[in-house]
């Protein structure tokens, strides 16, 4: 077999312990690898690097396209960008792959039969980093759901269902709120689905689906999401399965790969060798089938398996009574070593396609609506009265017949008829509109903020309101 170029990263705190051991075993089940070994974390950082990743590293990753990645160290104080963030975005790498599996009765938990994954948008939602102050009093977060990035997650889902032999994809939004952002992911998972008949699909909102994805989580298959509800779940699951030291994690591009463990460096217990390397040889795992080599992934795989079952364990997941050995990060490496070839007794065993790496598809444009401007919002940082008072003054400002049709202030409404009880912040929403949804001319707009800024009022920023195929692409004020 040829050997297949991957670039690996030893990390900081624990990680070149846990990649070290991770790598003998790699190399005793005949993994046939090119590697090549770069620094990233906490050394790149303090030479000045704020994404913690020199041009060498990427270099690198270009010519092999995986990456290997213990865990690394984030130094403390502003000015640091995140490596997984930023690399994430840079290599487009969509879809974050989370499998969760309880190994009962030999890692405790109370969910002895889960057995899920999540899959998680990796690039977009509130992840996009596009954060405002606006007012003395306000701060903005934009939250972004684009049509392609959440048809190449959710094809991904259910591709990686099919493949690996699931039945049921499930999705978490919160749609009954974010109709617009959350009612995308939504409804592109609904067109999706209909393209995999062989596959069950249900949509949960977020709360709910949370409460019984803690609760019962057996009943779950592969579950996918927007970015922050995964963030947030895929790290319940992977706790309530037992241990997060067992947990791996894939994340997965067109053209790119990264995998490794989800917990973090732990520098308080680096160089004292009694970390658990399975987090990141599980990862190296699911890197063994990503790459084609899914023999070995096995041979891996089985033989971790036999080794819980046998109760050799680190002592983070040791047990009196259920434990036969507490061991260190080398000897538990050295113990999986010595079952590569044996098939587990009590848990599942595993098995993978040669072709399981999932191929990617394009995603594909919508067609183009016709697209036309109906108003704008126009916020203001304003304190010196009410509502009323605000309302009374804007209405004297128009270009035409685009006029003041409502105030909000925190997204409820207070302009015309608000109740007095509504606490108000220094930041208002100004909707302006023609009678009937007639369209507004760009230049009205520009004119219509003219007017608003020479009345003395501070604009700290506009939203154009547009339809598309007569469709408002704009959220309805409430109150």
């Amino acid at each position: 077999m040829t050997k297949t170029p991957i670039t690996v990263a030893y990390g900081d705190g624990i990680g070149p312990e846990i990649m070290s051991a991770t790598l003998r075993v790699l190399e005793a089940a005949g993994a046939e690898l090119d590697i090549e070994t770069v620094e990233i974390g906490e050394k790149v950082y303090k030479r000045g690097v704020d994404t913690g990743m020199d041009p060498g590293a990427w270099d690198s990753l270009r010519r092999t396209r995986v990456l290997l990645k213990a865990p690394i160290t984030t130094p403390q104080g502003g000015g640091y960008k995140s490596l997984n963030v930023t690399m994430r975005k840079a290599l487009n790498l969509y879809a974050n792959v989370r499998p969760t599996i309880a190994y009962s009765p030999f890692v405790e938990t109370k969910h002895p039969a889960m057995d899920l994954v999540i899959i998680r948008e990796n690039e977009e939602d509130l992840y996009a980093g596009i954060e405002h102050r606006q007012t003395h009093q306000v701060y903005q977060c934009l939250k972004l759901i684009t049509q392609p990035g959440s048809e190449r997650v959710i094809r991904y889902a259910f591709d990686y269902a099919r493949t690996n032999g699931r039945k049921k994809v499930t999705c978490f939004v919160k749609d009954n709120i974010m109709k617009l952002t959350d009612g995308l992911f939504h409804k592109v998972f609904d067109q999706i689905a209909a393209e995999y008949p062989d596959l069950e699909h249900e949509t949960l909102i977020v709360d709910i689906g949370a409460a019984r994805l803690a609760n019962t989580p057996e009943r779950f298959d592969v579950v996918v999401m927007p970015n922050l509800y995964g963030d947030i779940l895929s790290d319940v699951t992977a706790e309530i399965s037992g241990s997060v030291g067992l947990a791996p994690s894939a994340n997965i591009g067109d053209g790119f790969a990264m995998f490794e463990a989800i917990h973090g460096s732990a520098p308080d217990i680096a160089g004292m060798n009694v970390a658990n390397p399975s987090g990141l040889l599980l990862a190296s795992v699911m890197m063994l089938v990503h790459i084609g080599q899914a023999t070995v992934a096995e041979r891996v795989h089985r033989a971790w398996l036999r080794t819980i079952e046998d109760g050799v364990h680190t002592r983070d997941i040791f047990r009196d009574g259920v434990s036969q050995k507490q061991v260190s990060t080398t000897e538990f490496a050295d113990a999986v070593i010595a079952r590569l070839g044996e098939q587990p007794q009590v848990l599942k065993p595993v098995s993978y396609r040669e072709d399981a790496a999932i191929a990617h598809r394009k995603w594909q444009p919508v067609p183009k609506a016709h697209k036309q401007l109906v108003g704008v919002d126009v916020f203001l940082d304003w304190q010196p009265g009410s509502p009323d008072d605000l309302g009374h003054q804007l209405k004297a400002i128009g270009v035409g017949d685009l006029k003041l049709e409502v105030i909000t202030n925190r997204g409820i409404k207070v302009w015309p008829n608000g109740l007095p009880e509504t606490f108000c912040t220094d930041h208002w929403r100004c909707r302006f509109r023609k009678p009937e949804g007639a369209g507004v001319e760009p230049n009205e707009v520009v004119e219509l903020q003219r007017k608003i800024v020479e009345s003395g009022f501070d604009v700290i920023k506009t939203e154009n309101l547009y339809t598309f195929d007569g469709v408002p692409g704009f959220s309805a004020v409430h109150g």
